[in-house]
């Protein structure tokens, strides 16, 4: 299989927000009750995904697990990135910090997650740090 081929996931807007999130949750390789309670609560609040049934979200979500299963969760979030509308970049990012942090732990790999994620959406390292403290406080307890 040629490189250009696992790098050629096509997503939608929505697919790509919900991606980010979902490579939050396979930086430690578990999908722990919380984190998934924080996708679906999260996805439910956005307009981005009004249109999507809750059968429709649970789809998305297992294809793009799937995906991430196939093709690893860099490249998946590579290809979300690149879908995802700017204005939704540091949206994309605090919610995967909130997943991340939603154990109230920030394990090794998933800060190396987070610094890789902030950098590839071109978040600064102010805004990514405020948006990390503000997470840890939220999640604490």
């Amino acid at each position: 299989m040629s490189s250009s081929m696992t790098n050629t996931i096509e997503l939608t807007p929505a697919e790509a927000f919900a991606a980010i999130a979902l490579t939050a949750v396979a930086a430690d390789g578990i999908i722990t009750d919380s984190e998934s309670q924080i996708i679906k609560s999260t996805l439910a609040r956005m307009d981005l995904f009004g249109e999507y049934t809750a059968e429709n979200k649970t789809q998305m979500i297992q294809r793009l697990l799937e995906q991430i299963e196939n093709h690893g969760y860099e490249s998946l979030m590579q290809s979300a990135i690149t879908k995802l509308p700017a204005n939704l970049k540091d949206t994309a990012f605090a919610v995967a910090t909130d997943i991340i942090l939603s154990d109230g732990d920030l394990a090794d790999e998933e800060e190396e997650l987070l610094n890789a994620l902030y950098n590839a959406l071109g978040i600064s390292e102010d805004i990514a740090t405020k948006i990390i403290d503000v997470m840890l406080i939220k999640n604490k307890g």
